[in-house]
């Protein structure tokens, strides 16, 4: 296992545009009396790649803000780094964009001539919905840039259960669709490949991979929390036959992260 710098380097940056983002949106809420500032970080585990057997360890940076005196937002573990046009946390229907990182994926890491693919900024916008107070549903769209150049995007669901600013527990199914470029570039193969075993092979578009996520917050004390996720999805369809997965990678796709983070107040 092992880190990627741009990786990193990338969610920082995508985490603190979130930040900055978020404060116009939190300041149209109400009039308040300064805000909360969420900061923290841990690490996180996943496949290097999609549809990889192997996995690298990553930083899970943690940061939010919101009014003082609301309760803690909640926020899927899969979602990508945004923020909501319409409103905070919670709010019945909301719009916004939505960024997401994906590590670069070389020859060697395949076995095979099969083509790199460069690290990609995926960037696009979601639509969120509670139908109820605790169940969520959204969905993301996004494009790639700099690096597989397809489009890719998740639906989910989420049960969300709460005790007032103590917890936050999540879980709900994912279902995760791309595009003709992106199945090529992470599950194709291209034809007269001169590595024995891997035959040539084109994947369409559709849904790849089916799965469930779950998280968990849990505030220690007024200031201090701690921050957990977990993950599974299964490949499916076209991804699931590629002849990269069958070989050198996995169907049963983990995920999981746990960080510690504090609270502060600004303003007032």
């Amino acid at each position: 296992m092992r880190t990627s710098n741009p990786l990193r380097s990338a969610a920082l940056l995508g985490a603190v545009f979130t930040v900055l983002a978020a404060a116009p949106a939190a300041a149209q809420e109400g009039s308040g009396n300064g805000r909360r500032v969420t900061v923290g970080g841990g690490v996180q585990a996943y496949p290097r790649y999609p549809g990889s057997e192997d996995y690298g360890i990553y930083p899970m940076p943690i940061f939010g803000l919101r009014r003082e005196g609301q309760p803690m937002p909640f926020k899927g573990p899969d979602d990508g780094f945004g923020f909501g046009l319409l409103g905070g946390s919670g709010t019945s229907f909301n719009i916004g964009p939505a960024i997401r990182f994906q590590s670069r994926r070389k020859e060697d890491d395949v076995g095979a001539a099969v083509g790199n693919v460069g690290f990609t900024v995926e960037a696009g916008g979601f639509v969120e919905l509670y139908p109820m107070e605790n169940f969520r549903l959204r969905g993301e769209l996004r494009q790639g840039i700099g690096g597989h150049d397809g489009l890719t995007g998740d639906i989910g669901a989420d049960l969300v259960l709460r005790d007032t600013d103590s917890y936050i527990f999540s879980i709900g199914p994912r279902a995760r669709w791309a595009d003709n470029d992106y199945q090529d570039s992470y599950f194709g193969v291209p034809a007269g490949l001169p590595t024995p075993g891997f035959t040539a092979y084109n994947p369409g578009g559709g849904f790849y991979a089916v799965g469930v996520v779950a998280g968990y917050t849990q505030r220690l004390s007024r200031n201090w929390g701690l921050y957990g996720y977990a993950g599974y999805d299964r490949l499916i369809g076209d991804a699931a036959d590629s002849p990269i997965v069958r070989a050198n990678g996995s169907r049963a796709q983990f995920s999981g992260g746990l960080g510690l983070f504090y609270e502060f107040n600004v303003g007032g």
